[in-house]
């Protein structure tokens, strides 16, 4: 029997522990009640770690007298809310992975490190102070008169510090009005925003909205399906340029207005800018606000954010996909703009899909799921197909423009022409100076960084490569470096070969430093500006340059995939691809899928103003499927095609495939076990599962350690994984080896 001054509950640690533990509490343990979601400090191993209430279980199968005690909670409110402890638990379930990773993911680091809020001294006018006439004050008080006449012109407490900065006086003249009663004083928490400033376009959104036929159609559709307050998943798609954000915008403001909340995903960091600068202007005139959320904040504004949201201040959070564990209360909508990207998936443990855990988070909240793209996966068209989903379909552009021209220039013949330098065709460099005169803007997109893909000796034919992963290095010609992408290993580039001694180094393959360097060279006159990883180092510089842009400081914009999707400027009006083959021939069943989506969000970014677009598409295979589809913009077609070609390999959307990795700096080791593996899984005779490999990894060596995978390809997911997950933790693996499971797999590297 436990006593009566006690309870048990159950908790989730923060610890490298992959299991619930049961404590007790006693009433006296903290000044703060304790609930499912409370975060709070447990004796563990002879530590203070951290753990999260999930549950109040009648009894425990620990001895009461051994049954440790629950030391304190640090916070008077639970950090995730019964339906995220939920999520959590599918998300361990479903993806094989610990409890630990999750709850890292869910609570921002601030809170578990059991940070205070920051705190400012504001000041305001008292009563007797918004009477007081400033004809009273003595002749020299001048510096009081100034202070006064400051206050008497703001409707909210200001912040101390900014009135002794803007006006340059000492705190002193502040302390002589306080103690004559004029002015109050106190503390105040700051609330530290992200992106508050606006990128210059807000004029053109806050308007008077007209909305087509089409866009009527999906808002009504999905406003039916929140008004059920039953969970339904809406697949909206349209063509770039189509208004989709306008009916995100018409469905969230319904939302609002019966005071839920909600949630708007988008694939980059670097999207978010734009994505919160429309959503705060339209919703000014409610008197809403957004809440940035994602990793490249500081843990000061993630604290904020977690803290504006969890106490309803805020009802709105823009953000990439950790923001899919906001604790939004009353949750109504989730969207997922540019639903079909890579980006969604998490790359390290815990590996989930952004997009399908927002799904079965708005399944959880009984909230409608918008998945929104101009391209959607095949995923999610066939889950419209066989109606998991509502599809809806936007089929033109606003204000009736039209989508831009697309024409596919054959490399094969353009490198014969004369004139052609290598990288840009003739027709583009045409083009490029035409806009320049017309004072339009042009796209030039590559999907490679650096100068050159690889370098090389024109003796011996040595290759420099990364000495952590097996892939060439990429040579950087602004500091003359050689860089490895996936590992961060940098060196100097040197002239003479290191292998035969005598022979001259030289890049090949093409960069966006190399294409940058062409069009200066080519356009002299024209402001040619670079935008990729290694220009965006420094916060806030995407988005300087995007206002640049947007206000016509620049010419030629170039870029990697960062610019490819869901950024909108009306004045550009031509976008050439340099390379389309880059990402059609790469060992992925996704290759096809991943060409075409590429093309249609590039061209996308071409005349989305009153201006006609055009498109140029540079390829030595003009004649691919993927390619000939997006030229035609034939989605429909592009869909059945792929599907079919799926279908006959049973790849997905037919089935789902897990990825598992088995790594090790010891060759040896990791391939005896992995053969160890394989004879584990033949005895087991797994039906419903088909195992492909193993095989070496197409990246071999990553980070010096060796890398073999095997896949698994099944229709049930949760019961093969389950029973796989089973038999890894009975499995005898040494400590050199670590092994790793990836579901629904969106990398082949």
């Amino acid at each position: 029997m436990f006593p009566k001054s006690s309870y048990i509950v159950r908790i989730l640690p923060l610890a490298k522990i992959d299991s619930t533990l049961d404590y007790q509490v006693k009433f006296s343990t903290s000044k703060y009640s304790i609930c499912v979601g409370s975060l709070v400090k447990i004796p563990l191993r002879n530590k203070v770690e951290l753990g999260i209430v999930q549950s109040f279980p009648s009894n425990s199968a620990v001895s009461p007298r051994k049954l440790k005690s629950i030391l304190s909670t640090p916070y008077a409110n639970p950090v995730l809310s019964p339906s995220l402890i939920r999520l959590a638990d599918w998300i361990k379930n479903y993806y094989a992975c610990s409890w630990q990773s999750i709850l890292e993911r869910m609570i921002p680091p601030a809170l578990r490190k059991i940070t205070k809020s920051k705190q400012q001294t504001v000041i305001s006018l008292s009563p007797e102070g918004k009477n007081q006439s400033l004809e009273q004050l003595p002749k020299n008080a001048i510096q009081q008169k100034r202070i006064l006449e400051y206050l008497k012109k703001e409707s909210q407490p200001i912040a101390q510090t900014t009135i002794t900065k803007a006006l340059k006086i000492s705190s002193n003249t502040i302390r002589i009005l306080i103690q004559k009663g004029w002015i109050r004083q106190k503390k105040q928490l700051v609330i530290r925003k992200a992106y508050e400033d606006s990128l210059g376009n807000a004029e053109r959104i806050v308007g008077k909205i007209f909305l087509n036929q089409e866009q009527q159609n999906a808002i009504h559709s999905i406003k039916k399906s929140l008004e059920t307050e039953t969970f339904r998943t809406h697949l909206l798609h349209g063509v770039t340029g189509s208004g989709k954000t306008e009916v995100y915008l018409g469905v969230i403001e319904s939302v609002l207005q019966k005071a839920g909340g909600v949630l708007f995903l988008v694939p980059e960091v670097a999207l978010t800018p734009q994505t919160v600068d429309r959503l705060r202007a339209r919703l000014k005139r409610l008197q809403e606000d957004v809440v940035v959320w994602h990793s490249h904040l500081s843990a000061g504004e993630r604290h904020d954010a977690w803290l504006s949201v969890s106490n309803g201040d805020c009802r709105v959070v823009v953000g990439a996909r950790s923001a899919v564990f906001a604790p939004i209360p009353r949750l109504r909508l989730i969207i997922v703009d540019e639903e079909h990207e890579p980006a969604f998936k998490q790359e390290d443990s815990p590996r989930y899909h952004g997009r399908d855990v927002a799904v079965y988070r708005a399944f959880l909240e009984n909230a409608v799921c918008v998945l929104g793209s101009a391209t959607p996966s095949l995923e999610s068209l066939r889950n419209a197909q066989r109606n998991k989903y509502q599809y809806e379909k936007l089929t033109k552009r606003v204000d009736h423009r039209n989508l831009p021209r697309i024409q596919v220039l054959d490399l094969r013949r353009e490198s014969r022409k004369k004139g052609f330098g290598g990288l840009l065709s003739i027709p583009l460099e045409d083009k490029l100076r035409d806009r320049l005169q017309k004072k339009e803007q042009s796209i030039l997109f590559m999907n490679r960084r650096g100068y050159n893909a690889h370098y090389l000796c024109q003796n011996c034919g040595h290759i420099e490569m990364s000495p952590d992963a097996s892939i060439p290095l990429t040579y950087h010609r602004t500091d003359h470096t050689l860089r490895c992408h996936l590992t961060g290993f940098i060196k100097p580039a040197t002239k003479q070969c290191p292998k035969c001694n005598t022979g001259q180094m030289s890049g090949k393959g093409t960069g966006t430093q190399r294409i940058e360097e062409a069009v200066k060279k080519a356009i002299p006159k024209a402001k040619v500006i670079r935008m990729d990883a290694d220009t965006m180092v420094k916060k806030n510089k995407f988005r300087e340059i995007l206002q640049d842009f947007r206000l016509g400081r620049i010419d030629i914009l170039v870029g990697t995939q960062m610019i490819a999707k869901g950024l909108d400027f009306p004045n550009v009006t031509l976008v050439g691809m340099i390379d389309a083959d880059r990402s059609l021939h790469i060992p992925d069943f996704r290759a096809a899928e991943r060409t075409f989506q590429l093309i249609v969000q590039v061209s996308g970014r071409s005349g989305r103003g009153e201006r006609a677009g055009e498109v140029i598409i540079q390829s030595f295979t003009p004649h691919a499927e993927p390619i000939q589809y997006a030229r035609r913009g034939d989605f429909d077609g592009f869909f059945e095609y792929e599907l079919e070609r799926r279908q006959e390999f049973l790849y997905p959307p037919f089935r789902h495939v897990t990825r598992h990795i088995f790594r090790s700096r010891n060759q040896e080791k990791v391939c005896f076990y992995l053969d160890q593996w394989i004879k584990t899984l033949e005895k087991e005779k797994i039906k419903a599962l088909e195992i492909r490999g193993p095989a070496p990894a197409p990246i071999a060596v990553l980070r010096g350690e060796y890398r073999y995978q095997i896949w698994y390809f099944t229709a049930k997911i949760p019961k093969i994984i389950a029973r796989i997950q089973r038999l890894m933790e009975a499995f005898p693996l040494d400590r050199e080896v670590i092994q790793t499971l990836d579901v629904d797999a969106q990398s082949m590297q």
